[in-house]
């Protein structure tokens, strides 16, 4: 994976866990945002968006 891709990851993972924080989401069950999959996180997002909306 080059370093820019790898760069561009975790700045959209951050990201995410940034507006998940301003959401008053930490964590769910035991796993704290940072351990959580880009993946997971993007699904988290969603919802979250949608409760807004």
């Amino acid at each position: 994976m080059s370093n820019e891709f790898r760069s561009a990851l975790e700045k959209r993972k951050q990201y995410l866990i940034d507006q998940l924080i301003a959401s008053g989401i930490y964590k769910k069950g035991s796993k704290h945002l940072f351990e959580w999959t880009l993946n997971d996180l993007e699904r988290e997002y969603k919802c979250v968006r949608r409760k807004k909306n």
